[in-house]
């Protein structure tokens, strides 16, 4: 299984470098980077086995891949993506179907069921808990103006970025009770009005 994980992320690391378009400066190939570590952060806390990590190491890998193609409906690319290289590969059907539920969850809003499903999810927003946030808010912005021709005065970026912080809800306990808590910090940096 490990030999997977390594060639999914070799096979990762070049599509990405090489199909993602320049003017994503959010949901590019360091995005992938961090939400795959934050799976791994994220699985171990929540006492996931060694064949469940490698789901959501999977599914981390190409849960973004789609955005080569599409920005709006880059999830189902994704999934196409990562199904016909997992069928290749030789992949039992249970293990594709996990990465592509998983990979499904992060739509927005997300919706997830499963424990990996959680994982998935919270590591795909893990960045609304990290220092350096006003990086990621920077990033996204520029995407929305670019990809979905949404303009927003300094106010309203304000104002949409607080509610999506307040509103934003982790699902596994790692989550809630820890990157909450850094998220919040964020929050208040901001000066957020709850």
């Amino acid at each position: 299984m490990d030999n997977l994980v390594e060639a999914v992320k070799n096979y990762m690391i070049l599509f990405l470098s090489e199909n993602l378009p320049d003017d994503l400066y959010f949901h590019n190939i360091g995005h992938t980077y961090d939400v795959v570590d934050a799976v791994c952060e994220i699985g171990l806390q929540a006492g996931l086995s060694e064949e469940e990590i490698h789901i959501v190491q999977v599914s981390a890998w190409f849960h973004d891949c789609g955005y080569a193609n599409t920005y709006i409906g880059h999830e189902d690319e994704s999934k196409k993506l990562a199904k016909l290289f997992l069928d290749n590969f030789g992949c039992e059907k249970d293990f594709t179907e996990a990465v592509l539920k998983c990979i499904e969850s992060t739509k927005y809003p997300p919706k997830p069921t499963s424990l990996l499903e959680k994982v998935m999810c919270d590591a795909d927003m893990y960045h609304l808990a990290r220092a350096n946030y006003s990086k990621y808010d920077k990033a996204i912005r520029r995407e929305f103006e670019i990809y979905l021709g949404l303009v927003y005065t300094d106010e309203e970026w304000q104002k949409k970025n607080c509610n999506f912080l307040i509103h934003h809800q982790y699902y596994t306990d790692y989550g809630q009770k820890v990157l909450s808590k850094f998220k919040d910090v964020n929050i208040q940096l901001l000066q957020c009005q709850k």
